[in-house]
């Protein structure tokens, strides 16, 4: 028999307007594409990218936006810059300022805004980047974005330290909200849970414009399960 954890202390945590403004991306747009041209990019340092608008994914052709979309490369050497600066973790709940200038060292701005990484495309043996897709994610735009869950207060655990351990069953939860309410991520404190104490998605406290995407809301994301020792030898008296 399990027990629900209630009074659960959440922590959404986002950085000032969840944009990382001190990071804007440059890119330059690509008249042509095929898979010679994005190899040709990549040996010049360069990244192959794309940015449309999200709802150019929805299935109802009725429901789609005007896409906006681009096709760019980006600088390898910047990206990984940015990568390692937000944590890769949190690189696609991440917004960021986007400038698409007309070649390499350009002062002419063709377009600007605010993207939302939504996927990174790596090479599986070298784990090297290969493309990049972003979202506009200008204030006001409705987003559909994975978040992800981070699990504070381990070392002070209760449950943990009377022999249990920690089970993670979501490491991201999926919203649609607002993208000027993105979180980065979500920190949710463990410390006070004990044996058999389990954290529901909907025990977590977001802002009111966050709409969990899920069918049940009563699933766990983590619990402290119990140690059983299999086939214990019997006890000699």
């Amino acid at each position: 028999m399990f027990r629900l954890w209630r009074g659960l202390k959440t922590v959404v945590q986002t950085s000032p307007a969840n944009t990382h403004h001190y990071h804007t991306i440059q890119a330059i747009p690509r008249e042509c594409t095929g898979s010679r041209i994005s190899s040709r990019d990549r040996a010049q340092g360069r990244i192959p990218a794309v940015v449309f608008s999200q709802g150019l994914l929805e299935k109802n052709p009725s429901n789609r936006s005007p896409s906006r979309k681009q096709i760019l490369t980006t600088e390898r050497k910047q990206i990984r810059s940015i990568i390692k600066s937000v944590q890769l973790p949190f690189f696609c709940s991440t917004r960021f300022q986007l400038q698409i200038r007309a070649g390499s060292g350009s002062s002419v701005l063709l377009e600007s805004g605010t993207v939302l990484p939504i996927k990174i495309h790596r090479d599986e043996e070298s784990g090297k980047i290969l493309n990049l897709v972003f979202v506009w994610a200008d204030e006001g735009t409705e987003l559909k974005v994975d978040v992800p869950v981070v699990f504070k207060g381990l070392e002070d655990c209760s449950g943990l330290k009377k022999g249990g351990y920690f089970k993670v069953i979501r490491s991201s939860l999926k919203f649609q909200c607002p993208a000027e309410h993105i979180p980065q991520k979500i920190e949710v404190d463990v410390s006070k849970l004990d044996i058999d104490d389990r954290v529901l998605m909907h025990d977590i406290e977001v802002h009111p414009s966050m709409k969990l995407l899920s069918k049940n809301e009563s699933m766990p994301i983590c619990k402290i399960a119990p140690t059983y020792i299999e086939n214990p030898e019997p006890i000699k008296v």
